[in-house]
């Protein structure tokens, strides 16, 4: 995960991050309503002090499943653990666990310190320790002084750092957050990525992130936990994720991808000699054992393919270089987004940074990958 600068107020609460034993653990997790199965037979382990994401689009089953492990349902079949205990049965008050959501869930008419201190009632903690602790989680989330305010003075990342504040003052064994920041702008949800990120590390709590944002999930996560129709996709580190999809959903959902069909035509070594359905030949590197004749899908991230003028030399030695026209464009700022028509008819989506200049539609142009940046899938037969 990136590091952030951002002062360390409480140093007696930094504590570095801890992978030895699951924080939380799911086995053979399945949650019904009614005939809609939402999640399907779902074994997953948290690691202590990681942040994992479950990452999907809306109704894959992932705020399911953080509903499951707060306690707010209850799963028709297998079993949840939370630090080695099972906690099918145990209500949610004392799983102690910290909630943030995407509403803050604030109570409006209470002032800030009592919005956070809310929890502390429910754990004995004795009346001369609340305001000290109060203090020192609103001072973690860069909001000292505001105690007597009320949450409608207050702007939606304020609002959503007093839920933050709320969740960490109880010292939870785990931290839940369902989608908390899109109800934010994009220039605040950015810097709120960084908070989230940064407080977490400091605390070392182990946390389970819910979005449908790629860009929260890859930025911020030890590992992405990838849903849709309520099984569990891919799990891994957002560089294994991202770079060696194991599905089309997976390669599709993150990030802006092309799919090309084809088959094996020759090996040598891990690299690939690929015969496309439109005529082209693409060379690939990519491990594994594969056989003439296997039926394949290579994707190619739009990010990977490089477009240059006729005249210009490839960006690189060995790349797999194709003549075609500019059908499309879109400037994006510091990107541009191309869509090209290869000679064979397919047409290709390429992003790549900006110059000063931006190529023109209808103009004649080269487009360049390397192999290393061709990925394949096996398809069945």
């Amino acid at each position: 995960m990136p590091i952030h600068s951002m002062p360390i107020l409480i140093e007696e609460i930094a504590v570095g991050k801890n992978h030895c034993s699951p924080a939380v653990q799911l086995k053979g997790v399945i949650k019904q309503f009614g005939n809609v199965v939402a999640v399907q037979k779902l074994d997953l382990v948290f690691e202590e002090g990681s942040l994992v994401t479950l990452l999907g689009p809306s109704g894959c089953g992932k705020t399911t499943i953080l509903r499951m492990i707060a306690g707010l349902e209850t799963p028709t079949e297998g079993d949840i653990y939370i630090k080695g205990k099972r906690v099918n049965d145990v209500p949610i008050h004392k799983r102690n666990l910290g909630m943030i959501f995407q509403n803050y869930a604030l109570f409006p008419h209470k002032t800030i310190f009592d919005n956070v201190a809310f929890g502390l009632k429910y754990r004995d903690v004795a009346k001369n320790e609340v305001e000290g602790k109060v203090k020192k989680a609103l001072e973690m989330v860069r909001l000292p002084g505001v105690e007597n305010r009320m949450p409608s003075q207050l702007s939606g990342g304020q609002q959503q750092r007093i839920a933050m504040a709320r969740a960490i003052v109880i010292e939870p064994d785990v931290l839940l957050m369902d989608e908390p920041l899109s109800a934010l702008d994009e220039n605040l949800r950015e810097e709120m990525r960084r908070e989230i990120d940064n407080l977490q590390q400091i605390l070392g709590v182990t946390t389970v992130f819910v979005t449908h944002d790629q860009r929260e999930a890859l930025s911020m996560s030890d590992k992405i936990v990838v849903m849709n129709e309520g099984l569990k996709q891919q799990e891994g580190s957002p560089e294994e994720v991202y770079n060696l999809p194991n599905n089309h959903f997976v390669a599709d959902f993150l990030g802006h991808s092309n799919f090309f069909k084809g088959v094996v035509a020759d090996q040598e070594g891990d690299m690939i000699s690929l015969e496309l359905r439109d005529g082209n030949v693409f060379r690939v590197k990519h491990p594994g054992q594969w056989e003439p004749g296997d039926p394949v899908e290579m994707v190619v991230r739009a990010q990977s393919f490089k477009v240059t003028s006729v005249d210009e030399q490839p960006p690189e030695q060995g790349m797999n270089t194709f003549d075609g026209i500019i059908k499309d464009r879109s400037y994006m700022g510091g990107e541009v987004s191309y869509f090209v028509q290869l000679e064979s008819g397919t047409m290709v989506h390429a992003i790549g940074l900006a110059k000063l200049r931006a190529i023109r539609k209808n103009t004649s142009v080269r487009v360049h990958v390397a192999p290393r940046h061709c990925g394949l899938l096996r398809v069945a037969e």
